[in-house]
């Protein structure tokens, strides 16, 4: 599976703590993340991650585009409900296009948990079926 990480900055520290947790699930697949978020998740995990333009720059939407094309099959987007963003616009566009693309997404750790849960008993295998792999 595709999976990509983007987390606010009030949230990239739990999104490392939360790859750290399921850094054994995660490492049997695919990884993209924003820039920062990328670094730390990284640095903390030793898991080898596609590392895009931070989120303010344009990460987000170099993220947005690949699921536009169909080349992720899961988002953990961990985001700061509290401090609003200049581009929250961009974060809209992101969740819209999961929800185009029927992508499984997860914007807070409980989701997070019950999402990589079912990663690992295979429950999202039917993303394999839907868009298979060259």
């Amino acid at each position: 599976m595709n999976i990509a990480l983007i987390a606010h900055d009030a949230k990239k520290e739990l999104m490392v703590q939360f790859c750290i947790a399921y850094c054994g699930v995660l490492s049997r697949h695919y990884l993209c993340a924003t820039g920062t978020t990328g670094k730390m998740v990284s640095e903390a995990t030793g898991l080898e991650i596609q590392r895009f333009l931070g989120g303010s720059q344009g990460g987000d939407q170099q993220i947005a585009a690949r699921i536009a094309c169909n080349e992720v099959d899961l988002l953990l987007f961990f985001r700061d409900p509290l401090n609003p963003k200049p581009h929250e616009p961009n974060d809209m566009n992101l969740l819209r296009l999961c929800d185009m693309h029927n992508i499984p997404v997860a914007t807070n750790i409980a989701t997070a948990e019950v999402l990589i849960h079912g990663l690992e008993r295979g429950d999202l295998d039917w993303r394999n079926i839907l868009n298979p792999k060259a």
